[in-house]
């Protein structure tokens, strides 16, 4: 007999999700950052296009599995618990993306900074007086990047739980084709 789903379980399993998915975007983040440091445009070109993809489809994959492996562990799982498991890991898994971006930004060299300004301010033809308020700014920018890089994984993760608690459940309830009984001899659409 299978055990019950509750509270405390589907915090811990999002926990554990969150970790794990938190992992993999930071292991990503380190990847791209070690390749931007190289030197070679192709090969920071490269490595983003690439990780991007393995974050991008790796964590949907690892957060369906969970969800999956939660519906088959536990009898009473309904579409709402696969749906507040992803969104718990989202909240976690953020939390530990954008504590490690909040830091790689910290230790953003000075010369990286000015270059950064610059480009900006030649781009969209600041003044001398807007390129200091960006300077202002830049002591906060770890706190800006940490913000919005939560807000934009939770938000994801929360429509991709939408999206992939109603799947399970539906591809469950259409499951095709139909499973008989191995001691039947013929299928009723052969007799």
């Amino acid at each position: 007999m299978k055990a019950r789903v509750d509270n405390t379980i589907l915090w811990n399993s999002a926990a554990k999700m969150g970790l794990m998915l938190g992992a993999v975007s930071v292991g990503c983040l380190t990847l791209k950052e070690a390749a931007g440091t190289s030197g070679n445009s192709f090969l920071q070109q490269a490595a983003t296009i690439i990780l991007w993809a393995v974050e991008f489809f790796g964590c949907i994959l690892i957060l369906k599995n969970q969800m999956l492996s939660l519906r088959d562990k536990y009898a009473d799982v309904k579409m709402e618990h696969t749906y507040l498991l992803g969104r718990r890991s989202a909240l976690l898994s953020g939390l530990v993306l954008a504590s490690a971006q909040a830091l790689f930004v910290m230790q953003m060299p000075e010369a990286e900074v000015d270059t950064l300004i610059g480009g900006i301010t030649d781009t969209m033809n600041l003044t001398a007086q807007d390129r200091e308020a960006m300077n202002g700014m830049m002591d906060k920018l770890p706190l800006f990047t940490f913000g919005f890089q939560w807000l934009y994984c939770y938000l994801y993760g929360t429509l991709l739980s939408g999206f992939l608690s109603r799947y399970i459940f539906l591809k469950k309830l259409f499951s095709f084709p139909p499973k008989f009984p191995e001691d039947q001899d013929q299928k009723p659409d052969e007799q």
